[in-house]
């Protein structure tokens, strides 16, 4: 039999401002102060634990996003440190890389804009 990994994911959603400001032309929509619909999705891959069944407790998830969400709701993204340029790119590779050291299985984040049809994906490879 080959070996299979699990894969598990947690969504949320935030609201939130940006623009794109001098780093595009000018005129260009996205250098005006403009706002978003986010969802996240977060993905962890492995094999689940023999004893609980489980990649992770969805709970202990769930409470390891909140305070992440929490910093992007409602905000002025251009604020966040490490976000002065909030490129859809930026974000997603913003996100992975707050969780990255607190969520050891991580294996995908993507950052969608539903009203856009537009979305940004980060994988571990390998």
């Amino acid at each position: 039999m080959s070996p299979t990994r699990i894969e598990i994911c947690k969504e949320f959603t935030f609201e939130a401002a940006h623009h794109l400001g001098a780093n595009v032309p000018e005129g260009h929509p996205y250098s005006r102060l403009h706002g978003h619909s986010f969802k996240v999705e977060v993905s962890l891959a492995g094999t689940p634990n023999a004893k609980t069944g489980w990649i992770m407790d969805f709970a202990g998830l769930d409470a390891a996003l909140k305070p992440l969400r929490e910093r992007l709701d409602h905000r002025f993204l251009n604020e966040i440190e490490g976000l002065e340029l909030p490129t859809l790119e930026n974000i997603t590779g913003w996100i992975w890389n707050e969780l990255e050291g607190s969520i050891p299985l991580l294996h995908r984040v993507v950052v969608r804009r539903g009203s856009c049809g537009e979305s940004c994906t980060r994988e571990r490879v390998g």
